[in-house]
């Protein structure tokens, strides 16, 4: 065969594998999307639609990192090529960096002057830029401002007659109020916001008083359950309890962060969370995920549902409370849990956790980001983030924290897994996440972990998604950002 042939057959085969790819995209199976069209770019890399339809396939996975990188490379094979620059600003937008954003929907305008698309996008991204640049420039230096919390009396709150919702008597959030105020949103009923305001001002006082690594014990016989990301999927957690029993001194939790955004049901899961730690604060563990903060918060809905159902004062406290949650758990000096993952830099020992002033958004870099954004990767060492944030770190660094700092097992939460579940990083790292068929169209399963002292053996349990009422995820979220989701 000559060169040309040869050519020609690895053209024509990269165009079958596309075909391929675009159906396993299609079908939602987007790791598998990723590997076809990664076969199509090593037999043909000079094809920009293969790398502008893997970055694509990134987006949906959260790897928003990879997704600009090969949106980039799809510019740089083709300037002109439109949707090179529409991905890569779409995965620029989901990481909330709409100034980027905005210049790559100014070039899709430039090459497709007359796609209404493009115009709309491009109108919706300026309207977005412009509000930033005006809440940065109205808002208060961090000296200068006040905890929304002090301002905030529930007791001078009336309750109207009318109102036949779940109540507190006095100060005690009872097991009966939680029963009756999960059922009440389980009919999609709201909880007044008197009450609301109770439990979230209660679990501020409670959290602010907690270190950022806390030390769980379970005595001997004793059992702990460890959940991922919720995600708001309300009628999900209300599975799990169905299927582990609710939260109590004798059966404890830990929900290891992301209990909102991207489902719609996010402002029922925290308050049923946070209702449960008011009840019993040894029955429920609760870890700051990356979503709680914010960014994620206006980019991914739970800003907007928390206006539309509570107030634009309750936007603001839960900011506040999110920056009180704990950013690590120990169970019995043996196993560490946390919402992202390790670090870039060797040593870190859990004295530096317990050190980290947590009281602030997370920053971009540093101990804080890390813990809530790195990922594992499968070969040794570590590489940049998939995701654009923190890092990816091998085996052989997981192997190393956990000699130094004397413990058996990192678990780990913040990834989507088809089985709800992953082991990895032989067998010292568990990634759980519980938030099965995620935003609706994942297919995946759910998970959780139970341990039982004094082995601390892990038990994994999966479960299915459950049926919830027709409000599709994202749905607070702003229009602009809905299009892309």
């Amino acid at each position: 065969m000559s060169d040309m042939e040869f050519q020609d057959s690895s053209v024509s085969r990269a165009e079958e594998i596309k075909v391929l790819a675009n159906e396993a995209f299609k079908a939602h199976k987007y790791g598998q999307a990723i590997d076809l069209y990664t076969q199509a770019i090593e037999l043909n890399g000079q094809n920009a639609v293969y790398w502008a339809n893997r970055a694509i396939a990134h987006t949906k996975l959260e790897e928003y990192g990879s997704a600009i990188q090969d949106a980039s490379k799809a510019i740089e094979i083709d300037p002109k090529y439109s949707k090179g620059y529409y991905r890569r600003g779409a995965a620029f937008l989901a990481m909330g960096k709409f100034k980027e954003a905005l210049k790559d929907f100014q070039q899709v305008k430039k090459i497709s002057p007359n796609d209404p698309d493009a115009t709309k996008k491009l109108k919706e991204c300026e309207k977005a830029v412009m509000k930033l640049k005006f809440e940065e420039a109205i808002a208060a230096p961090e000296s200068e401002r006040h905890s929304v919390a002090d301002s905030i009396d529930f007791h001078n709150i009336e309750v109207e007659p009318q109102y036949s919702g779940a109540r507190i008597e006095g100060d005690t959030v009872t097991l009966d109020f939680v029963k009756k105020m999960m059922d009440d949103f389980k009919n999609q009923n709201c909880l007044h916001k008197r009450y609301a305001f109770q439990i979230v001002l209660q679990t501020r006082e409670m959290l602010r008083a907690l270190p950022s690594l806390v030390d769980i014990n379970i005595p001997d016989g004793k059992h702990f359950t460890v959940c991922g990301d919720v995600h708001g999927q309300f009628y999900d957690l209300l599975n799990i309890f169905e299927l582990n029993g609710l939260p109590s001194e004798e059966n404890p939790y830990l929900f290891n962060g992301d209990f909102v955004d991207r489902g719609s049901f996010s402002v029922e899961v925290i308050l049923t969370l946070f209702a449960f730690k008011c009840m019993c604060p040894s029955a429920i563990y609760l870890s700051r995920g990356n979503h709680e903060s914010k960014s994620m918060n206006k980019i991914y809905g739970f800003e907007g549902e928390v206006r539309s159902k509570l107030s634009e004062t309750f936007v603001e406290l839960f900011a506040e409370v999110f920056c009180c949650l704990p950013l690590a758990h120990v169970i019995n000096d043996k196993v560490f849990v946390v919402h992202g993952g390790l670090f870039s830099v060797d040593g870190v020992k859990l004295s530096d956790i317990r050190a980290i002033d947590r009281f602030c958004e997370p920053p971009e870099e540093g101990l804080m980001c890390e813990l809530l954004w790195s990922d594992p990767q499968p070969f040794p060492g570590r590489g940049p983030s998939k995701r654009g944030v923190g890092l990816s770190f091998g085996g052989d660094v997981t192997k190393k924290f956990l000699q130094e700092n004397n413990l058996d097992l990192v678990v780990r939460s913040h990834e989507v897994k088809d089985e709800g579940f992953e082991i990895e990083h032989d067998g010292k790292l568990i990634t759980v996440f519980s938030a099965p068929n995620y935003c609706d169209q994942m297919g995946n399963k759910g998970a959780f972990i139970q341990f039982e002292a004094p082995e601390l053996k892990p038990n994994i349990v999966t479960f299915s998604a459950v049926p919830h009422p027709d409000v599709k995820p994202m749905a607070y979220a702003n229009n602009f950002l809905r299009m892309f989701s």
